[in-house]
């Protein structure tokens, strides 16, 4: 099987997953509305942490590689205020998950 045949699977397979949960039951036409805005607003959460996680991290690991190379005898104390940069940004990412998972899992027909 190509690479191209394996990806075509995996992106229908993905979407098959994704619309599954719509038709295990009817929605409301009234609460329908402000479920399909929660769920925009929570993708478009995620895919910002993401990209601006990503950003931040190549940006501190161009950053850090230019200073090894600059002053190679200050390689140690970089690479740990890296290490310690790194998680931080993908602290901020995990945060953004979790606020996602909050927005989509909210029971909107309650209120």
């Amino acid at each position: 099987m190509s690479l191209k045949n394996k990806i075509l699977c995996l992106s229908l397979f993905s979407v098959v997953m994704a619309l599954t949960p719509l038709a295990a039951q009817t929605v409301d036409p009234a609460r329908a509305s402000l479920f399909k805005v929660s769920l925009i607003v929570g993708g478009a959460v995620i895919a910002l942490a993401v990209i601006a996680g990503a950003f931040g991290q190549s940006k501190a690991i161009i950053s850090a590689c230019e200073g090894i190379s600059r002053n190679p005898a200050a390689g140690q104390n970089i690479r740990g205020v890296l290490i310690f940069g790194l998680v931080l940004i993908e602290t901020l990412v995990i945060y953004a998950l979790l606020i996602t998972i909050i927005i989509l899992m909210v029971k909107w027909g309650a209120y």
